[in-house]
């Protein structure tokens, strides 16, 4: 079973909705996704959540949550979100870095291009890791 975690700053955007997608799109049987942060926030961004919704995903139930060597212990692949300096790292791991805008407080239309481009990202690493 492959790991991936999904981690940005709070864990309140990019992050929950690429493991979101993520555990849609790919087999149970073969990966699982979960979202951490280095500073977890509150909660889902209502913007995030509200996209999310339109097409179906239900993000009401998600949590922020601080990404930690516990979380992290038994995953394969670490996927930031374009944080920068402020994106984890976890010894070990396979990296890859998805510069994405932070979609906090940005219009709908907005949001909903970085859903779209979350999407396309979560689907082609499950095609290049043989996942669906």
């Amino acid at each position: 079973m492959l790991k991936v975690i999904f981690a940005c700053v709070h864990n309140a955007g990019r992050s929950q909705m690429a493991a979101a997608f993520f555990n849609q799109l790919a087999d149970p049987a073969k990966a699982l996704a979960m979202s951490a942060g280095t500073e977890p926030g509150e909660c889902v961004h209502p913007e995030v959540m509200a996209v999310m919704r339109e097409i179906g995903i239900d993000l009401s139930n998600a949590k922020p949550q601080r990404l930690t060597e516990e979380l992290a212990k038994d995953a394969q692949i670490l996927i930031t979100m374009g944080c920068g300096d402020k994106c984890p790292y976890v010894p070990g791991l396979r990296r890859d870095d998805w510069p994405l805008r932070d979609p906090k407080g940005l219009a709908p239309e907005e949001v909903r291009a970085i859903r779209d481009e979350v999407k396309l990202r979560v689907k082609a690493l499950i095609e290049q890791e043989n996942l669906a």
